[in-house]
């Protein structure tokens, strides 16, 4: 009978590379948010999947990026960073024939690590001409020495199986780490906040987005109804109407979507009611941020 396998398996890479797409794919099931705009993932984020020989447990990061301009983007840095750490598999994700500056920093970052490293080139569908993608993987392979390549897409679930297979194969004979029907560490309330935060990101301009958090602060389960309560916090006084929009209607539709997902996750009817406050330069406090849940997870 073949041994058990269990490992922690940290993906890495520049923000919006897609780390959390591929996360989600990789679970069958979403618990990690997702937007076209950087740094929508600002927790670790683990997610556990489970089978009669392996148990994997992902840790999906933050961006690792260029330049620390306030308390959030310190924040941010130090979660990814750290995530390198007390792992036994590292994936650093890259887009294909798309390597950027701050590739090159998130692979400085492996270089003092002791741990096996998975190259995974994503977004390979978009690609037409494959042949185009040999001397972009020549390049970056005499950067670093990397256990295995892989080519995904993760958003169109290619070549996965495969992916997971390389990643069971270096992980250690160890018993599972949680019990087969854990999906994520996260709380239920903690999903919830993401999921408005995810609808605010995909409904906001390029700038807004990095001055929003949400705040739960109620959450009731009731056997017909779950009833939540968000503070959705801004950073300026001019930033309000804006999540708000003319006569409610943003808010109102951001609170819609919100719902509908929810409802889904916690398979009940939801009752939501959100609320936009504003909290002064919020995302360069150390003290707003820990009020806010962005306490040091590492």
């Amino acid at each position: 009978m073949a041994e058990f396998k269990s490992g922690t398996v940290a993906l890495v890479g520049r923000p919006n590379v897609g780390k959390s797409t591929l996360l989600n794919h990789l679970l069958g099931q979403k618990i990690s948010i997702t937007s076209r705009k950087p740094q929508t993932t600002r927790h670790r984020i683990l997610g556990v999947k489970t089978s009669n020989e392996s148990q994997i447990v992902y840790v999906d990061t933050p961006g690792i990026h260029m330049g620390e301009k306030n308390a959030m983007n310190r924040y941010l840095n130090k979660a990814a960073s750290s995530a390198l750490t007390d792992v036994d598999v590292v994936v650093l994700l890259v887009e294909a024939l798309n390597w950027r500056e701050e590739d090159n920093i998130v692979l400085s970052r492996l270089s003092d690590e002791k741990i096996p490293v998975v190259l995974v080139i994503n977004k390979v569908d978009k690609i037409k001409d494959k042949e185009r993608l040999l001397p972009f993987l020549a390049e970056i392979e005499s950067k670093y020495t990397f256990n295995q390549v892989v080519p995904v897409s993760a958003l169109k679930n290619q070549n996965l199986e495969r992916l997971e297979a390389e990643l069971i194969r270096l992980l250690p004979n160890a018993p599972a780490m949680f019990p087969d029907d854990q999906i994520t560490d996260r709380s239920v309330r903690f999903l919830a906040a993401e999921i408005i935060r995810e609808k605010l990101m995909r409904q906001l301009g390029q700038e807004l987005p990095y001055d929003l958090a949400v705040e739960i602060e109620s959450f009731e389960e009731g056997k017909k109804l779950i009833k939540i309560a968000a503070t959705i916090w801004v950073g300026r006084k001019n930033q309000k109407p804006i999540v708000i929009g003319k006569a409610g209607q943003r808010l109102k539709e951001i609170g819609r979507q919100a719902r509908l997902e929810l409802e889904n996750l916690l398979e009940n009817k939801v009752h939501l009611e959100l609320w936009v406050k504003v909290k002064e330069g919020w995302s360069d406090d150390e003290r707003a941020l820990r009020s806010l849940g962005y306490v040091d997870e590492f």
